[in-house]
């Protein structure tokens, strides 16, 4: 009987969960985004990794689509960022998808005679808004922006909402300047002008912390042309639902405890992607000793741990060589290492550690620039730095301990 109820948690990237726990607000939030008449905001969903952007962005496709807008979009890889070519191929592809149906005219060269078929339309298909991209004269925010306003003044009389953009791992848009290719700026300037002109193309980017300073560093005024949303972790009740909802069932043999519910709570800290990871792991276990009739276990916190360090830490550990773990371990030593913390902070707190050789404020910041490279610790809009990783401090200390060293 156990057997017929499958393990409902999802700890997998961008996987629904069973139960979507929390996110009221944010999801009222980008209602109010929908209800525009004028574009004036767009949409920068940013945290975390783990944080369930991924999933949170695709349950607002239903909640636009239930509204009159049609949505397109994808993840965007860094290919997209090589050139402007590329991204105005990323824009018209995404765009076909939801226009190719749409019929702009009937070919004229087809003509209706006794026994001739009828004739062919003509839709905005993919082919069909390259033509005219490739027909406008100019840059191609030019042609960009010929195509978007051709494609909204049939949207807007078939009584469409509108069109949103949506584009999950957008932290990968980047302009070139060594190379004269400024993608991410085009698509920036193309859809601020195009909303200016009253064309309801609403933007929704999802992404990691150092999306938004990316793009106010390309555009200063993205600043005013972007909402952000900057998903944290569930709190206790939140995050008790997410774990209990999936399994209240008639079916399922598994029940977590409020003694379990609290582990559970107290190595996940509300992270999504760690609530469903754990539990998933609890409820395999529990379900294996109900198969061979012995006795329920605790949850085996231990080794899940373990487990997890295993599979979610250690290859992003691996990234970071001996003298910048040394760093990270004075920064997880940090009383708030979990929030925002500060070269001169970091620095402070090296000169209370015995080390071979000590950090000035000059090597941390070059350290801190290659670990944010490596997607360690990224750096916000005030000059202040974070992990880029959730619970990556508890993570390191326990390095510390299993290693018997005060750093490495």
């Amino acid at each position: 009987m156990h057997k017929r109820f499958k393990n409902p948690f999802r700890p997998g990237a961008g996987h629904m969960p069973p139960y979507l726990a929390g996110r009221e607000h944010e999801t009222k939030e980008f209602g109010q985004l929908l209800g525009q008449d004028v574009i004036l905001s767009n949409l920068v969903l940013t945290g975390l990794r783990g944080l369930g952007k991924t999933v949170l962005l695709e349950t607002f496709k239903p909640l636009a689509i239930q509204t009159g807008w049609l949505w397109a979009g994808t993840d965007l890889s860094e290919s997209t960022s090589i050139s402007e070519n590329n991204m105005a191929t990323r824009l018209l592809t995404d765009l076909a998808i939801v226009t190719s149906t749409i019929v702009v005219a009937v070919d004229p060269s087809r003509q209706i005679g006794f026994g001739d078929p009828p004739p062919e339309p003509i839709t905005m298909n993919f082919a069909f808004l390259r033509s005219v991209y490739e027909s406008t004269p100019g840059l191609a925010s030019d042609k960009l922006k010929r195509v978007l306003e051709m494609v909204w003044s049939h949207i807007d009389a078939l009584g469409r909402k509108g069109i949103i953009f949506a584009y999950d791992e957008a932290q990968n848009l980047a302009d070139h300047a060594a190379k004269d290719q400024y993608p991410l700026s085009l698509l920036l300037d193309v859809f601020q002008s195009l909303q200016r002109k009253g064309c309801r193309y609403l933007l929704a980017l999802a992404g990691l912390p150092t999306l938004f300073p990316k793009l106010v560093e390309a555009r200063t005024f993205s600043e005013r042309m972007f909402h952000v949303v900057f998903l944290m972790p569930l709190n206790h009740a939140e995050t008790t639902e997410a774990i209990r909802r999936p399994i209240q069932k008639d079916s399922c043999p598994v029940d977590f405890s409020i003694n379990s519910t609290e582990t559970i709570w107290s190595i996940t800290r509300g992270y999504p992607y760690f609530v469903q990871y754990v539990c998933r792991e609890v409820f395999d276990v529990w379900v294996q000793a109900m198969d061979t009739d012995q006795p329920i276990p605790s949850v085996p916190v231990a080794e899940i741990i373990r487990k997890l360090d295993s599979d979610f830490f250690a290859g992003r550990w691996a990234k970071a060589t001996d003298r910048q773990r040394a760093l990270l371990g004075i920064i997880a030593g940090l009383t708030n290492c979990d929030q925002e913390f500060t070269v001169q902070e970091i620095v402070q707190d090296a000169r209370n550690v015995k080390l071979p050789k000590s950090f000035s404020s000059s090597h941390v910041n070059q350290m801190l620039a290659s670990l944010s490279e490596a997607g360690l610790v990224y750096k916000n809009r005030h000059g202040k730095y974070s992990f880029a990783v959730p619970l990556l401090g508890d993570f390191i200390q326990r390095q510390r301990e299993s290693s018997g060293s005060s750093l490495s």
